[in-house]
């Protein structure tokens, strides 16, 4: 996990990525290997109060739509049905949503959103970009279906290929 302040033009590079102000960001937490943010971390709570349980996003179009092709393709359905049929399986989720929670409690608490995660973890996939972000950010291990989605998308991106 790179998690680290950011550097100048790191905003506006996100700016780039997403079409828009970037909001909440307080960090890096992935990188591309030419340096760019692949991932940031955003803070739980935005600046207009809003509560923001999407701790770790993905920035990178690359990366993005890579994952937007599985999300169309059905994935999350068949990840969420295997979530309930595969018990081991089932349990390394639940571990990554309590890992997701504890990162984001280490930006603030927000009793809004306490107990939850976001990408429909524990119990279903909802959006692959976020177990995507995760697994980027802390590493091979933590998310078992943010680690899958990335073996999915190799062909098309991977991080230790610059696409920026």
């Amino acid at each position: 996990m790179t998690d680290e302040r950011l550097r100048p033009g790191d905003l506006d590079a996100v700016a780039t990525q997403l079409g828009r102000t970037p909001r909440g960001v307080v960090a890096v937490a992935a990188r591309c290997v030419c340096g760019n943010p692949l991932v940031v971390r955003t803070l739980p709570r935005l600046h207009d109060g809003t509560p923001f349980p999407t701790s770790f996003y993905l920035t990178s179009p690359g990366a993005v739509g890579a994952v937007s092709t599985l999300e169309a393709n059905g994935v999350m359905r068949q990840m969420t049905d295997r979530i309930g049929e595969d018990a081991e399986l089932a349990a390394a989720y639940q571990r990554a949503h309590e890992d997701y929670l504890r990162r984001r409690t280490e930006l603030g608490e927000v009793a809004e959103i306490a107990g939850i995660s976001a990408g429909g973890m524990p119990t279903r996939v909802k959006c692959l970009h976020v177990l995507v972000a995760h697994a980027l950010a802390v590493g091979p291990g933590i998310n078992p279906l943010g680690d899958e989605a990335l073996e999915m998308i190799r062909e098309t991106w991977r991080p230790d290929r610059c696409t920026c």
